[in-house]
């Protein structure tokens, strides 16, 4: 059984910051690559950011870039991204996916499994 289950998210004021988990059961975050996905109110899914199974290093969205960092806890086969410097913009539930870089940050999103994920409220 794969699972992947959101937490962390919150009510944050605007340059505040969170970090968000994903915890992963049924499979092995070991040289899996995994994808941070968002949508924002009244808008359609953003990709967010991917770590890449085969070689560890993480890709990021131009608007998350130098302000999120993605990283993976294999021994506890756990996610997490750290959000910083937070901004209304960023006001969205998150969601951990199985798979990989969509060709856009608007997708298309086709990744098999996601969590329920976790809502994100920048606001004051």
């Amino acid at each position: 059984e794969v699972q992947l289950v959101e937490s962390g998210g919150g009510l944050v004021q605007p340059g505040g910051s969170l970090t968000l988990s994903c915890t992963a059961s049924g499979f092995q975050l070991s040289d899996t690559t995994m994808t941070w996905v968002r949508r924002a109110p009244g808008k359609g899914l953003e990709w967010v950011s991917t770590v890449f199974g085969d070689i560890g290093r993480a890709d990021y969205a131009d608007s998350v870039k130098g302000r999120f960092t993605f990283s993976r806890d294999n021994a506890k086969n756990m996610l997490y991204l750290q959000m910083n410097s937070l901004k209304s913009e960023d006001t969205a539930v998150y969601y951990c996916t199985r798979g990989g870089k969509p060709p856009s940050d608007s997708g298309p999103f086709d990744y098999y499994y996601w969590g329920q994920g976790t809502q994100v409220t920048v606001s004051s």
